[in-house]
């Protein structure tokens, strides 16, 4: 009996042993990645950014004088507020049209399959395609909005080519696709337990009731979701600007990410750039965590507490 006790665990210890080496040989692959491809980077970005180094010359260190440059550089300014204006506009108006167009489509409606397809649709148009069309679209001569506001009376614009209709006018743009949020959203509301709707039902409540006190808190796991998704990703745009209107114009559309490109690849400031996407990094990480602690306060979680 003792050898055997004393076998087993030996056994179990030698499986386990197998186990673990197994798992990270198979993890390796994604852990090396990480390390090269993220670590790495992140860690060349944050020293580049102590330094002056354009591209074909030797580096220079200068500590802490790309950040202080920052602070005394209107076109940071510039795009900084810029991608918050462009950032207030689309996260709101994604989130609600998004919102309100999963809770139709969630109706029992004919057609349900194909008005989901159809409303999707614009999220795989690649970016390219979508800011050509855009391009026309916007067209202050022959496009087609300024078209259908000729016809119906209408004073025109000038759309992406004039200064104060320029951001606005890509708001416009970026909200046609709002399909993702929509997707996600009629996840959420298919998970909505339906036996709290005929509580209510039974209880006299309509449709603003059962939305009020059961739809919505159930659903604002997944408004949460969205929005700290939408915020991270509206920092980051930059085809718009890139092909669209190229910062223009008089630096109406400058966003932040792509005058970070203008330094890195144009101007070949390495150093400043680097300087740049960590000031990015710190703007995105202070909002995502102030969006964490004020969700504590209405984003309701099924087992009751909010989180």
């Amino acid at each position: 009996m003792s050898a055997v006790t004393g076998r087993q665990p030996s056994r179990r210890g030698d499986l386990l042993g197998v186990e673990r080496r197994w798992g990270l040989l198979l993890a390796a692959p994604a852990i090396l990645g990480f390390l090269i491809f993220t670590i790495g980077p992140m860690v060349a970005s944050l020293v580049f950014s102590l330094t002056d180094w354009t591209i074909g010359a030797p580096a220079k260190f200068v500590g802490l004088g790309n950040y202080d440059k920052l602070a005394h550089d209107p076109l940071f300014w510039k795009s900084l507020n810029v991608t918050t204006y462009y950032t207030l506009g689309v996260v709101p108006l994604t989130l609600l049209i998004g919102f309100v167009v999963a809770l139709l489509v969630n109706q029992g409606v004919r057609g349900r399959s194909f008005w989901r397809t159809v409303y999707y649709l614009p999220t795989l148009v690649p970016a390219v395609a979508s800011s050509v069309l855009w391009i026309w679209i916007f067209n202050p001569d022959f496009g087609l909005l300024n078209s259908m506001l000729r016809q119906g009376g209408l004073p025109t614009s000038n759309w992406i080519y004039g200064e104060r209709s320029a951001v606005p006018s890509l708001i416009i743009m970026s909200t046609w696709g709002f399909g993702n949020a929509m997707v996600i959203f009629l996840a959420g509301l298919q998970g909505v337990p339906r036996h709290l709707y005929e509580a209510v039902a039974i209880d006299g409540g309509g449709t603003w009731a059962r939305f009020r006190h059961v739809t919505l808190p159930f659903m604002t796991p997944v408004i949460f979701y969205n929005l700290v998704t939408g915020v991270i990703g509206t920092f980051q745009v930059f085809n718009q600007a890139y092909i669209m209107t190229q910062g223009g114009p008089n630096n109406a559309t400058q966003f932040y990410i792509y005058y970070l490109y203008t330094k890195a690849f144009t101007d070949s400031e390495i150093g400043y750039a680097s300087a740049l996407a960590w000031v990015l990094f710190v703007v995105v990480l202070v909002i995502t965590v102030l969006l964490f602690r004020n969700a504590r306060r209405w984003v309701h979680y099924e087992m009751g507490a909010a989180r």
